[in-house]
């Protein structure tokens, strides 16, 4: 599993390699980025269609460093219908979710780096 070694605001390390935009991780260590949503600071069902396919035993989201990007209770729903646990953390925090869980579960996780 990918291991986020840094997160700064707009900036975030795995494993070795830095990304300056939005961030998914897939449970295969697949990475996508940039990750665009369809409503700048709001997380929707359509946004993580790909990543919730992956089917991860959690999906750990970085709502960015003020914490202003807003999962829809929509996606926390269906996320639960699914038995996926869904975790909504600033990012910072949530870098650390993430890499505690990635050690004993199939996770994924979404970052926005900025706000």
């Amino acid at each position: 599993m990918p291991f986020i070694e840094a997160y700064s605001f707009g900036r975030m390390v795995i494993d070795g390699s830095a990304y300056t935009k939005d961030i998914i991780i897939f449970p295969d260590n697949r990475i996508r980025s940039p990750w665009w949503r369809a409503q700048g600071h709001s997380l929707a069902v359509a946004d993580l269609t790909d990543l919730i396919a992956a089917r991860p035993d959690c999906i750990v989201a970085g709502t960015g460093a003020s914490g202003l990007m807003r999962p829809e209770a929509e996606l926390e729903r269906l996320l639960a219908e699914r038995n996926i646990a869904f975790i909504a953390l600033p990012t910072a925090e949530a870098v650390r979710e993430f890499n505690n869980r990635a050690a004993m579960e199939k996770v994924g996780g979404c970052f926005h780096l900025t706000c």
